[in-house]
């Protein structure tokens, strides 16, 4: 009984590698994404002090 399981192929044990696959030309930097958020956080600090 223990002969008729199916085994799958050791490459595609369900461990799958998107490091080579881009979904997307917009490529940012780290850095940019945290400036873009300090700015933000930042924005809304002013609102919040104006009570827009």
């Amino acid at each position: 009984m223990s002969q008729d399981k199916i085994q799958a192929p050791s490459s595609s044990t369900g461990l799958m590698r998107f490091y080579d696959v881009t979904s997307s030309n917009i490529l940012l930097e780290p850095k940019t994404v945290l400036i873009f958020a300090v700015a933000f956080i930042v924005l809304e600090l002013i609102l919040h002090v104006i009570k827009v």
